[in-house]
């Protein structure tokens, strides 16, 4: 069966990635676009893809499920739209497949019951690099044995949230098999607010934007006499494509939201 899929957020960066690997996968369609700008008809007229590139342009949620019928919406907007996107999508059956960051905990629980309670698949993902998976997976583990932890996430000066949300996730897992606690010296003080980082449970999160990074995280944890730093490195947005096909594939399976891509890998 071919997988019928929408994409929101088509024209930036990662978006144009997306739709060039959906383009080029056998086995899924690429049927319409979702887009806030209401002066094109189709993906062709924005001048950012090959004639052959048709995908009718919608600015209307419903309007798009009703004339398109897409099986899966991956979402690559912004913070301040993915929400309802997310919520739109499975108030219509659509399963979204989401990239962007920027969800709260009481949405991410509210979207979590809606799912489930619909029996309808949903994956969110923070990052959609394997190897940040991985990252993040190698963190928890280690932090089992060396709990003192400050992350370090870095990325291009145009992302709209900080922290990431691949350092909230990481922080998130970590939180699991490491007690809250303080790190550094009990009187320690900043001379400049926010020098020491956001404080998640005790551990540090900086972030760093700056025009020529992608997207980069680094998780040093440290103990007596020894640090060990575990890090992953996005050059391009490539590097995300083969998570976003994966999870294409698996919300088609899915009757629930899944958070974080580190549950769908084998």
């Amino acid at each position: 069966m071919t997988i019928r899929v929408a994409i929101a957020g088509a024209r930036g960066r990662m978006g144009q990635e997306a739709v060039h690997t959906i383009m080029k996968n056998p086995d899924m369609e690429l049927v319409s676009v979702l887009d806030y700008k209401n002066i094109w008809k189709t993906l062709e007229d924005t001048n950012l893809f090959p004639p052959s590139y048709g995908a009718p342009i919608f600015t209307d949620l419903g309007e798009l499920h009703e004339k398109t019928k897409p099986d899966v919406l991956v979402d690559l907007t912004s913070p301040e739209s993915v929400y309802e996107h997310t919520k739109k999508a499975l108030e219509l059956r659509i399963r979204p497949v989401v990239g962007t960051t920027g969800f709260t905990d009481e949405e991410l629980e509210e979207l979590k019951a809606f799912a489930e309670k619909a029996e309808i698949g949903c994956i969110i993902a923070p990052n959609f690099a394997v190897g940040a998976v991985l990252m993040m997976k190698f963190a928890e583990q280690a932090a089992k044995y060396l709990p003192d932890v400050e992350i370090i996430e870095m990325h291009h000066d145009q992302k709209l949230d900080a922290p990431s949300g691949t350092a909230l996730k990481t922080a998130n897992l970590i939180s699991s098999v490491r007690p809250s606690h303080i790190q550094g010296h009990p009187k320690e003080k900043e001379t400049i607010q926010g020098a020491r980082g956001a404080d998640y449970e005790g551990m540090r999160i900086h972030s760093v934007r700056l025009p020529g990074l992608v997207a980069h995280q680094q998780v040093l944890l440290g103990g007596e006499g020894q640090l060990l730093t575990i890090r992953h490195d996005s050059f391009n947005r490539g590097s995300f494509m083969s998570g976003v096909v994966l999870s294409v594939k698996t919300v088609m399976n899915l009757k629930e939201l899944v958070y974080g891509l580190e549950h769908i890998i084998d």
